[in-house]
């Protein structure tokens, strides 16, 4: 049912109400609003660390040295920093303009139309379209509103809750969705062979071809009358096995890296890539699942199209695979189902958010590895 009150607690309802200040609840922590500057001068900057860009056009070439050298740089970019610009990916720039332009036709409808899709996360209904509630003690939210769904196999999907407008959104949604999951075999077979495994290892260990499943996320970050005190997503690290994704060429995404927070360049018809703690996990710390946020700005609604790759929540027991552990590299996580990560984190969360955060400032580096805290306990 549509009410006032869901209306009205949309991010996109506050941005076009004309505020000029945006509600406490958004307001973030200082140390959280470390490095936040104007979103687009960082985005131009080429000093310091810029996020790898991999080119896969030769990664199944058949002359050796050439395929070798593509592998390489991108189990590299895995290693030294969990995220990467995927670039002649294989999947077309049409295909993608279209999920792309089907997925801002769906904002664009007026909200009492995107009601009717709306989620319940109260009664555990968390696909379709929603904001996020606060999820620490401080009752913070996110400048974002979002949609959700479970968009592989093609047998786990509830067409009932996908948008009906655009005509296209389905299918466009669902051939994207297919031929990502050919990438994240190609990907899966190259980050196998980087650990010395056989190349259908990793795919195996995250639900093979018929569990894994792919989770679309849709990020709609209005604009901010006050970007320099909120976030979109706040700093966290990806619970999947990768996640994947597009955006409309409006910057936002931030890495910490070397003790600072990175701007991501946009490269066009590019697919953004990120190891997600589900490989960090299986190999033992050797791919990384770097912390990122999700900045906004005054001037451009930014939208993102992630998807998630996520091993079964409960068939699949998560744990560093024996060949990646050794006396000199002892196991640094436990054995957990993915389920169990993900209340881990959870709880994490809660506890962090209870402790002071003037002595969660002091003990940080530039004020972010509070919320960076890899899951080895």
């Amino acid at each position: 049912m549509v009410t006032a009150a869901s209306i009205g607690s949309r991010v996109e309802s506050l941005s076009s109400s004309g505020i000029s200040t945006i509600p406490k609840e958004y307001v973030r922590p200082k140390e959280e609003l470390i490095n936040i500057g104007d979103i687009f001068e960082d985005e131009k900057s080429t000093e310091g660390p810029q996020v790898p860009t991999i080119d896969l056009k030769e990664i199944d070439s058949e002359d050796i040295k050439v395929r070798e050298k593509c592998r390489e740089e991108l189990k590299k970019a895995a290693i030294d920093w969990g995220v990467m610009h995927l670039v002649n990916h294989g999947i077309s720039d049409e295909l993608m303009e279209r999920v792309k332009k089907a997925g801002q036709a769906f904002f664009d409808l007026p909200i009492e139309q995107k009601e009717k899709y709306a989620n319940d996360q109260a009664s555990g209904k968390i696909q379709g379209y929603g904001s996020k509630l606060a999820n620490n003690a401080s009752g913070q939210l996110e400048w974002e509103d979002y949609f959700f769904h479970c968009v592989y196999p093609e047998d786990k999907r509830d067409l009932s809750i996908w948008p009906q407008t655009p005509s296209d959104y389905i299918v466009a949604t669902s051939e994207y969705a297919k031929e990502l999951r050919g990438l994240a075999t190609k990907i899966l077979t190259v980050l196998s062979l980087g650990l010395g495994l056989e190349e259908g290892r990793l795919e195996k260990e995250v639900g093979g071809l018929e569990e894994l499943v792919l989770q679309m996320k849709i990020n709609y970050y209005p604009k901010c009358p006050q970007p320099e005190l909120a976030l979109g997503v706040e700093a966290h690290t990806d619970i999947s096995a990768l996640t994947f994704i597009l955006h409309n060429m409006v910057p936002g995404l931030q890495l910490f890296y070397g003790g600072k927070w990175v701007t991501a360049k946009c490269v066009p018809n590019s697919i953004v890539m990120h190891i997600g703690d589900t490989l960090e996990i299986l190999s033992n710390g050797k791919y990384k699942s770097i912390l990122h946020r999700g900045l906004v700005n005054k001037e451009k609604v930014r939208i993102s199209w992630a998807v998630f790759c996520e091993p079964p929540k409960e068939k699949i027991i998560l744990k560093p695979l024996p060949e990646t552990v050794s006396e000199k590299e002892p196991a640094i996580f436990p054995q957990r189902t993915f389920s169990e990560h993900i209340q881990h984190k959870l709880f994490r969360q809660s506890q962090e958010a209870l402790a002071s955060t003037k002595e969660a400032a002091i003990s940080t580096t530039n004020g972010a590895a509070h919320i960076s805290t890899k899951e080895a306990a």
